[in-house]
């Protein structure tokens, strides 16, 4: 692993950190993981499983600090992993057959549906919000999914070109 690239994915997390904390609940104190789509920009322009590992932990780690959701600690840890290994997985799929600038929205659409599914099933399998799934998942996966594609789709191309223009690290 390269000391940069370990460097620019601790800004994204923090970054990330930041936004998610800040950002205000929507529904039953649960709040739009921004974190997320950090997460999904760092697998983006480093596609690499040891990268995707430690971001992904790290993610979950600060994801459980900072959320407000009951049993969110538990459901982070699980659910950031499980989403970043998916969402590597269809990334390595799709990269070569189509535009990233057009694939990395739909990932992102695709990743904070399963992110969401899963953070959810855990809090109902921990037995927090007996049969509120439907709910949450409308009131706040949904609008948390359409907030992620946008972020998407303004920052990638900008940090694609950041990445071309500076050149920090050669992969």
């Amino acid at each position: 692993m390269k000391t940069r690239v370990l460097i620019i994915l601790a800004l994204f997390i923090g970054i990330g950190a930041v936004l998610h904390a800040i950002a205000p609940p929507i529904l039953f104190g649960m709040r739009p993981d921004i974190m997320l789509p950090m997460m999904f920009l760092g697998i983006l322009l480093f596609p690499k499983a040891s990268y995707v590992l430690v971001l992904s932990i790290a993610t979950g780690a600060i994801s459980a600090l900072t959320t407000t959701m009951p049993g969110g600690q538990i459901s982070n840890m699980i659910d950031k992993p499980i989403t970043a290994f998916i969402f590597f997985g269809l990334f390595l799929l799709v990269r070569n057959l189509m535009n990233q600038n057009i694939s990395a929205p739909i990932l992102a659409a695709i990743g904070t549906i399963v992110s969401g599914s899963v953070f959810l099933g855990m809090v109902n399998v921990l037995g927090l919000l007996p049969d509120a799934f439907a709910v949450l998942f409308i009131g706040v996966v949904l609008p948390a999914t359409l907030f992620n594609v946008v972020f998407i789709i303004v920052l990638y191309p900008i940090l694609q070109n950041i990445m071309k223009r500076s050149q920090p690290i050669a992969l």
